[in-house]
């Protein structure tokens, strides 16, 4: 199938579950904040609607939608370059997603390894939600005829999920309706992993909050936390493969080439043969330069609620414009009476 008539647009979403983290700003907000800034229309979702695949206190759903909007926005994302609002504002998200569920199979969706993860050793008692979220992403996506998603490698099986839905559509069917929507990977920060673990990623949910950076967390949390970050006793290395078997080194290298916009080779070069104690206090500087007035921007934002839920209708009411349209001629594919 052709892409060739869909107008190129970029969409992604995050949870509002817990803080957001380093992580998922150089690996998501930061590269959000680029696109937007490329000629490309980009549309930014909290979507909260997948949040309630596990039980949310409505008052911290609420409070962390907000502060994943203002982080958004302290990020340099601007809402009238990109659209940003929260996926339950938008109804046509879930109607597609029913749709996405009558098209979908069983056999895809028991392949998807993010369930099993999530769901832990008693899946009986998860919620059906969890199992079918796969197909309200896939809607979520297809909803705006997406042609690009940037995403990490753990969200790799998700995208081919959606392109499968979209063949399927278009071939039970036959339209050229749905884009096979292309994955963006890209940059060394994709993967940024846990300042007490290196094997594993980051992560806003890990019970130890000093295994990541919040974007709220002020300048001297930032630096004490990288002074505390686990390391080796080794110095750096005069090369980049030193650090094949040296994961926690490799993530703080990886931290600052993000941080300092340069490739992880002239971090190395810079620093061959230091000591710890020399290039933490770097990162340490670097992450609060960089960091510090993101966090200050997002308190003040915090202190008008109002304005936060007046950006995010006005996102919507723009989304809406797009989504609408496609879900009605959706309808109409199937046969719907409208």
């Amino acid at each position: 199938m052709s892409d060739t008539k869909f107008t190129p647009r970029v969409f992604s979403g995050i949870q509002p579950t817990n803080h957001l983290q380093l992580g998922n700003y150089l690996g998501a907000v930061k590269r959000f904040v680029e696109m937007q800034n490329s000629g490309v229309e980009t549309i930014y979702c909290i979507v909260d609607l997948h949040a309630i695949t596990v039980w949310q206190d409505p008052a911290d759903l609420t409070h962390a939608t907000r502060e994943l909007a203002a982080s958004y926005i302290a990020s340099g994302l601007d809402p009238a370059k990109s659209i940003l609002f929260n996926q339950s504002q938008v109804a046509e998200h879930a109607q597609l997603g029913w749709i996405f569920n009558c098209v979908a199979r069983m056999g895809w969706m028991n392949r998807m390894t993010q369930f099993k993860d999530k769901a832990g050793k008693d899946r009986e008692k998860a919620s059906v939600g969890l199992f079918s979220y796969p197909t309200l992403m896939a809607a979520d996506i297809l909803l705006y005829h997406t042609t690009h998603v940037p995403v990490g490698e753990d969200q790799k099986q998700h995208l081919e999920l959606t392109r499968d839905i979209a063949m399927k559509f278009n071939n039970d069917f036959g339209v050229d309706f749905f884009p096979l929507t292309e994955p963006v990977i890209e940059g060394v920060a994709t993967r940024i992993m846990s300042l007490r673990d290196g094997t594993k990623k980051m992560s806003k949910s890990d019970p130890s909050d000093m295994s990541r950076i919040n974007m709220t967390d002020d300048a001297d949390t930032i630096a004490k936390k990288i002074r505390k970050a686990k390391t080796d006793p080794d110095p750096l290395p005069e090369a980049l493969e030193g650090l094949d078997d040296r994961p926690e080194a490799r993530n703080l290298v990886n931290i600052y080439a993000a941080l300092a916009e340069k490739p992880a080779e002239d971090v190395i070069a810079e620093f061959a043969g230091q000591q710890f104690g020399t290039f933490k206090p770097a990162l340490a500087e670097l992450a609060v330069e960089k960091l510090a007035p993101i966090s200050s921007e997002m308190d003040r934002l915090m202190q008008d609620p109002a304005e936060i839920d007046r950006i995010l209708a006005q996102g919507a009411a723009r989304a809406r414009e797009i989504a609408a349209p496609i879900l009605a001629k959706t309808y109409e594919i199937i046969g719907m009476v409208r």
